[in-house]
């Protein structure tokens, strides 16, 4: 009997194999999707924070201050967070992959203008600012609209976490990355980095259009005028903890780039650390970010408490670390500081992404998260030229100012992030 059973299968177990082999395809392609869209952020921390290291070289070969070069990290920002609450608003209307793909676009040509002024052009410092604000225009296309675009593809909280964390991850890599393929190609050539970026927009493009299907859209998206009433409605409902978590991000991001700028202009002013070796140097701080990210995301899943306490643990840390670093100029301490800092900075942002993501709508969430992602830019832009101008005059202020920001973010996470008890 078993032989004959075994030679006529039942229709069901036919029908069971089929469906497992489904389920098994649309996994596959989901993860395949997920690594496409975490090429945006990579692509877009590669593109900004690559130049962090290059930034003493192009004021020697362009003849600018420390405070100009600064401005090559910052009008990058400035013009990204103007742009970016539109991004998301025509994301929620006309679809994310309409957007993000022809930001990335937008990027690759600014790269491109940046890398022949610098090439071509005896004083070309502010066609090179030019290119950057057209890379600003482009990110805020992009790397904001990713988040809304992981929330859309998922329907369990747990996955989406464990998707964000992955993004997040994604995006400190590309911080690890940065210093040491930015050091390595301005060795070969200093104005090569810019010329990288739109060979990485061409790949993430690619990536995007083959590999990334967009979620299909339930309903037609509200006309303007409700679509305002609703997020209005949502900052009512939401506003303490929504602005909590806007200021943390910036606070974060200021703290990062800051502290970046100082560590890079340091370990070549003061400890003549240069080019590869400085690169890998200023990746060991954010390899610690990169992985206590990629951590952070697959522990939360969608424990919004847990959310919580990790970030406000992860940003006491931050404070005591960057407190600690105003005692010692010894390289060994400035690093293994810097380290710990890395930590805490990590292990914040994937809770944050998730809190946000998990508790709005569909319909609103790209602009609500486009909202939190100007505000990140905000802190992109203010920490190196601020840092700049602070350590002209005294690092131990600039170490005060940085530990009172970083705890003032704690305190925020404290008081105003409070989610319920049953969503633990």
């Amino acid at each position: 009997m078993n032989y004959i059973e075994n030679l006529f299968p039942k229709a069901g177990g036919v029908s069971n194999k089929k469906e497992k082999d489904s389920k098994k395809g649309s996994a596959n392609n989901q993860k395949w999707a997920i690594v496409s869209i975490a090429s945006i952020p990579l692509v877009m921390t590669l593109g900004n924070s690559m130049l962090i290291p290059v930034l003493p070289v192009m004021e020697k070969k362009m003849g600018i201050s420390a405070f100009q070069s600064s401005l090559i990290i910052t009008v990058y920002s400035i013009v990204a967070i103007f742009l970016i609450p539109l991004a998301g608003y025509l994301s929620d209307h006309i679809g994310r992959k309409k957007v993000i793909i022809p930001s990335l676009i937008i990027t690759g040509i600014g790269g491109t203008i940046s890398g022949w002024a610098s090439w071509q052009m005896n004083d070309g410092y502010w066609v090179v600012l030019i290119g950057r604000a057209l890379q600003g225009v482009g990110a805020a296309g992009a790397f904001p609209i990713v988040l809304p675009l992981v929330g859309d593809m998922f329907k369990n909280d747990d996955e989406v976490s464990g998707a964000l964390g992955e993004i997040e991850t994604a995006n400190t890599l590309g911080k690890v990355l940065s210093p040491v393929l930015g050091s390595f190609l301005a060795g070969i050539i200093w104005f090569i980095p810019f010329f990288s970026i739109p060979v990485f927009c061409a790949l993430s493009i690619i990536m995007m259009i083959f590999l990334v299907k967009s979620p299909k859209k339930k309903q037609e998206p509200l006309p303007f005028k409700d679509f305002l009433k609703k997020i209005k409605l949502i900052f009512t409902e939401n506003g303490r903890w929504l602005y909590a978590i806007f200021f943390i991000g910036a606070i974060v991001m200021f703290v990062l780039f800051g502290v970046l700028f100082y560590l890079s202009d340091i370990l070549e002013n003061k400890y003549g650390i240069k080019d590869l070796k400085k690169g890998l140097v200023l990746a060991l701080p954010l390899g610690a970010l990169c992985l206590s990210s990629f951590i952070t995301g697959k522990v939360i899943k969608k424990n919004m408490v847990l959310m919580k306490w990790i970030t406000f643990s992860s940003l006491v840390l931050l404070g005591i670390a960057v407190a600690l670093l105003s005692f010692s100029r010894e390289l060994w301490f400035i690093i293994s500081m810097f380290l710990v800092a890395g930590i805490g900075i990590g292990a914040s942002l994937p809770p944050m992404d998730a809190l946000i993501t998990e508790s709005i709508e569909k319909e609103e969430r790209g602009t609500i998260t486009s909202i939190y992602s100007s505000m990140r830019f905000i802190g992109v832009a203010a920490g190196p030229p601020v840092i700049a101008l602070m350590m002209k005059n005294s690092n131990k202020l600039m170490f005060i100012i940085l530990t009172a920001l970083s705890i003032a973010a704690a305190l925020a996470t404290f008081l105003a992030i409070k989610p319920d008890k049953q969503e633990a």
